[in-house]
């Protein structure tokens, strides 16, 4: 991995709008063509597991392999300088670079621009945020008018989302994982307990296209894994993020789309 990927993660916001039938404000970045040529959705599901990397799906592809078999887009995206969990959703999620949305470190205050919850919410759609308690999703994006599910342990919150899906009356969920990340810090990118808690994110991800398919019959719905940033092994044992490297900026999203039936 010598350079830098071109599509950027602000792109993501107008292309969850568009699947959805609603227009982009002026500010926001493009939509990423090849989500949304000729697509439109009821549904869009994105999952947000923290800080997987490409170098690392490059790497151990056979712990993708539940979910490569049955996703239909395979991204190659770039990350947000600095490579921030709080700068990187903010850009995902508003559309905008770092110096419009106002996040430019690792601090966590209530967005004051528009973002896409707020568009929604404005077209008569119904949001909801699943998050862990005091990280970034559960911070940044609060005062808006859409649903909270703030818990504090992963599978409260996985388990929530699944719920969400049998009472079917969201437009967009966001559900947000950050425990691969918390893993990799402590043990490397490549830590024994650090792919453990990758490969829960993945079957996660397979949780959430079956309950889907079980449940959304009568739904067109696009399901989105979707990092914010990557990682870098630390002093040799630990793991880290925040430089403008390949490493740190370089990720992969994965979309899969699900027709009525």
């Amino acid at each position: 991995m010598n350079g830098f990927n071109d599509v950027s993660i602000d792109r993501v916001a107008s292309s969850i709008l568009s699947l959805l039938g609603v227009e982009k404000d002026p500010d926001m970045g493009r939509e990423i063509e090849s989500i949304t040529e000729k697509r439109r959705c009821h549904r869009v599901i994105m999952y947000n597991p923290d800080a997987v990397a490409q170098w690392i799906y490059e790497g151990h592809r056979d712990l993708f392999s539940p979910i490569l078999e049955r996703i239909d887009l395979n991204i190659e995206m770039l990350s947000m300088v600095p490579p921030v969990t709080p700068v990187c959703f903010a850009s995902m999620y508003s559309g905008l670079l770092p110096e419009k949305h106002g996040i430019r470190e690792y601090i966590k205050p209530v967005l004051k621009c528009r973002t896409v919850f707020d568009v929604l919410s404005e077209n008569g759609k119904k949001c909801a945020i699943v998050s862990t308690e005091g990280d970034s999703i559960s911070k940044i994006f609060l005062e808006r008018n859409i649903d909270y599910f703030i818990y504090k342990t992963k599978k409260e919150c996985n388990d929530k989302a699944l719920s969400l899906i049998d009472e079917d009356k969201y437009d967009l969920m966001v559900l947000y994982n950050g425990d691969y990340d918390h893993y990799m810090h402590r043990f490397s990118p490549e830590g024994k307990r650090s792919l453990k808690a990758l490969k829960e994110n993945i079957e996660t991800y397979s949780m959430l296209l079956d309950r889907v398919e079980e449940k959304w019959k009568g739904h067109s719905t696009a399901i989105a894994f979707a990092p914010d940033h990557g990682c870098h092994k630390w002093l040799g044992i630990l793991g880290n993020h925040g430089e403008r490297i390949p490493k740190d900026m370089n990720i992969r999203h994965f979309w899969t789309f699900i027709d009525k039936k």
